[in-house]
């Protein structure tokens, strides 16, 4: 099933069509490609981070000058 432009509903009720076990492994699919696009935005987000701070955009900070400079902010 190959429905570039379904809506939210008519996915909810494929899902409905399926049998119990056969919506476990759509579940399972469906968290394992959550869980590999948080680590993917993980890596960019992390590679970002490290060109900054490489570029003198960022600097080193403890938690306790980060936790001072958000009460301060307050």
């Amino acid at each position: 099933m190959s429905h570039p432009n379904a809506t939210f509903s008519e996915v909810v009720n494929a899902a409905d069509s399926l049998s119990v076990s056969e919506q476990e492994v759509l579940l399972e699919i469906l968290r394992r490609r959550i869980a590999q696009k948080n680590r993917d935005i993980l890596v960019e987000e992390v590679a970002e981070a490290r060109a900054e701070f490489q570029a003198g955009k960022t600097r080193a900070s403890s938690l306790s000058d980060i936790l001072d400079e958000i009460r301060s902010e307050s």
